[in-house]
């Protein structure tokens, strides 16, 4: 049996279980790697201003969820 290493742990306030937890994370590493494709838009000015708001509010919530 393989062990996955998590790159993350739960917020010491949030409660869920282990199977919601990894699919959580799984949507929160897919905004962080959004989270990069905006930087970079942003930098060549290419980035809609929604759209880096977007992603910023939810790292946010990713924040309050787990910690990094």
């Amino acid at each position: 049996m393989t062990v996955d290493k998590k790159n993350w742990n739960l917020q010491p306030d949030v409660a869920m279980s282990p199977e919601v937890a990894n699919e959580v994370a799984k949507v929160a590493c897919a905004l962080k790697s959004l989270s990069a494709y905006t930087t970079f838009a942003i930098e060549r000015e290419d980035c809609p201003e929604d759209l880096q708001k977007i992603v910023e509010e939810g790292l946010e919530a990713m924040a309050r969820i787990f910690v990094w």
